[in-house]
């Protein structure tokens, strides 16, 4: 029995898929949380917009804080950056933040409860663990650690072909004169 594929593009995805990975396993000096939102941004954005679609701004926004927060996290508290990653999925953006420490940072299992003084821990990871969803810390055999995360992104709404609502009426909602004329009701 033969079963049929479907055709692939050159990066051996399905048309629709929406499964794109950007690794950086060691990345270059100078590395910043700031190069990692742009990257993780584009990652999303070419691979929704092969699948002819586009996330929602909001969820775009979330994800660079995500990436913002584990990306700092690893170069203030985990010795330096060692390995960044994304990868799209139709669940989910995957992120994967590689450092030198061995050390779980505290709170990286927290429910997201912003601190209420400051001893030291700042809003990272309660952002992280508000915004995102299967945070996980594996260490790495020589030494360090990897966390991964996922941020669900969802799908745009398509706009209003006829553009965007007008509002009609006075701030009581009765229609203006120019209103009552344009409907014939003067």
């Amino acid at each position: 029995m033969t079963r049929a594929s479907r055709p692939r593009d050159e990066g051996g995805r399905h048309p629709g898929d929406l499964t794109a990975r950007v690794p950086s396993p060691v990345p270059p000096t100078g590395a910043t949380a700031a190069s990692a939102r742009a990257r993780a941004r584009a990652a999303v954005e070419e691979a929704w917009g092969a699948a002819g679609e586009r996330p929602r701004e909001e969820d775009l926004i979330d994800l660079s804080l995500v990436v913002s927060e584990m990306v700092t996290n690893a170069i203030r508290h985990g010795g330096g950056l060692t390995g960044f990653e994304v990868t799209v999925e139709r669940d989910g953006v995957r992120l994967a933040v590689s450092d030198r420490s061995d050390a779980v940072p505290d709170g990286a299992y927290g429910v997201g409860g912003f601190p209420t003084t400051h001893g030291g821990n700042g809003y990272g990871w309660p952002l992280i663990n508000r915004l995102a969803e299967e945070v996980t810390v594996r260490h790495r055999p020589r030494g360090g650690k990897t966390i991964s995360a996922r941020v669900p992104p969802r799908p745009a709404l398509a706009p209003d072909p006829s553009g965007p609502a007008r509002p009609r009426g006075g701030p009581d909602g009765v229609p203006s004169s120019s209103e009552d004329a344009a409907a014939g009701r003067a």
